[in-house]
């Protein structure tokens, strides 16, 4: 069953507060699967503020969001109560265009696979279903 989560809910799962939370809500979470997020992306944001020329949200920034989403799916499920995600390694990294102010970044994290503790995901990121970003991730849940 797919679940949904607003930002209050996300505050409860992860340590992440402003200026460096970066999902706006979840809106669906099958356990232990896949997770769909969203973030809107504003002009206000320190990152935009930064770079008034030429306004957009930094790829690594980008990737710390889909880590964030697969952060919150791995805490939302069940075989992994009680414990947290750390980030192993970042593969494939392709970023294809910049995320603007005023935008919805959405972010799709998937568990592709799980070998005791060790698990790897793919990541994508899409604005107006247009992909920007995708990688795969190595991630260890181990105990907070």
């Amino acid at each position: 069953m797919s679940q949904t989560l607003t930002v209050a809910n996300v505050k409860e799962l992860i340590p992440n507060r402003f200026p460096i939370l970066y999902i706006d809500k979840v809106t669906s979470l099958l356990a232990g699967k896949e997770i769909i997020a969203e973030k809107q992306v504003t002009y206000n944001e320190d990152f935009c503020q930064s770079q008034p020329d030429n306004p957009h949200m930094p790829g690594t920034l980008v990737l710390e969001t889909l880590a964030q989403a697969g952060s919150i799916l791995i805490l939302k499920s069940p075989e992994f109560l009680g414990q947290t995600a750390y980030i192993g390694g970042i593969n494939a990294a392709h970023f294809y265009d910049l995320v603007r102010p005023g935008s919805t970044l959405q972010l799709r994290f998937a568990i592709t696979k799980m070998k005791g503790n060790v698990g790897t995901a793919d990541a994508k990121a899409t604005v107006a279903g247009k992909k920007v970003a995708e990688c795969v991730f190595t991630f260890i849940v181990g105990a907070k």
